[in-house]
């Protein structure tokens, strides 16, 4: 068939932009199509996977700080934290940052917004559980502990430092962020080969962790496990980094909700603006336009 055909050419040459543009807007209606709760589960699988990318990230942010330059060790941090994006595009799973991409659809008018707004919400959901989840579950195996408290310490800095930024900035870093992320799986949709999807996120997805820009995903994750550390880590823990909870004044529940907010909202505006917004009136408004 010419249609399997063309698909089966695309996994080897890739896709250009206007093919690119047509296959998220597709993909879009698709995950909108999805039931309650299979979006909430593949939300889940999507909120664990970037929690294990930031799990990594920490650990190899961890004594890098010391060793390196500010920027060289923030890089290092990014490169690894890409395994998120990686495992969430190869295993199937999602992630509401993406998803900001259905815009498309909603603009092509093939999508009503209240469908739109229903996946996001579903996802989101989904994937706070996943990361809060993840967090509660790498706390418990007392993964904090290790390096002598050092992996902990690292976590606790990175938590103290979210829960800190001042609502505005946290949107704008989220507005960049987003960009990013949703130009990360733009890319992704260039091919269908597994290696291909994985090298053309890794640059974007570690670019947006070394500048210090902000994923309403990962803090799910970065957040939660800085405040189970400072709430509930052994007097051991605090020993052993010469630490005092007192010191991350400005980690509580509080701070954490105002950063996910702000976050989330700088998400989807970077997101739907600034990547589907412009993709869909370069590639896809003269489809509309056109009936097509």
């Amino acid at each position: 068939m010419p249609g399997e055909r063309r698909d089966a050419l695309a996994g080897i040459e890739g896709r250009l932009p206007p093919e690119i543009a047509a296959k998220a807007e597709a993909d879009g209606v698709a995950k909108a199509g999805q039931d309650g709760v299979t979006l909430v589960t593949l939300g889940v699988l999507g909120g664990a996977f970037i929690a294990f990318g930031a799990v990594f990230s920490n650990v190899a942010l961890t004594g890098a700080e010391a060793a390196m330059p500010f920027g060289m060790a923030r890089v290092v941090a990014g490169l690894v934290f890409a395994l998120g994006l990686s495992l969430v595009l190869l295993g199937g799973a999602q992630i509401f940052t993406g998803d900001v991409l259905m815009v498309m659809a909603w603009a092509s008018g093939r999508l009503a917004l209240r469908r739109v707004v229903r996946a996001w919400a579903l996802v989101w959901i989904g994937n706070l559980v996943g990361a809060v989840g993840t967090a509660l579950l790498v706390f418990l195996a007392q993964h904090h502990g290790f390096g002598g408290g050092q992996v902990g310490a690292t976590a606790l800095r990175t938590a103290q430092a979210k829960a800190a930024l001042p609502f505005g900035q946290a949107f704008l870093l989220g507005m960049l962020c987003n960009t990013l992320v949703c130009m990360a799986v733009w890319l992704s949709l260039s091919s269908r080969l597994p290696a291909h999807r994985m090298l053309v996120v890794l640059l974007p997805i570690a670019a947006f962790v070394a500048a210090g820009f902000e994923h309403a995903v990962a803090n799910m994750y970065f957040i939660p496990f800085g405040l189970l550390i400072k709430a509930a880590a052994a007097e051991g823990f605090w020993q052993a980094v010469r630490l005092d909870p007192a010191a991350f004044a400005a980690l509580d529940i509080a701070s954490a909700i105002q950063n996910l907010v702000a976050v989330t909202l700088g998400n989807v505006a970077g997101g739907s603006i600034l990547v589907a917004g412009v993709y869909w009136l370069l590639y896809r408004r003269k489809m509309r336009e056109a009936g097509l």
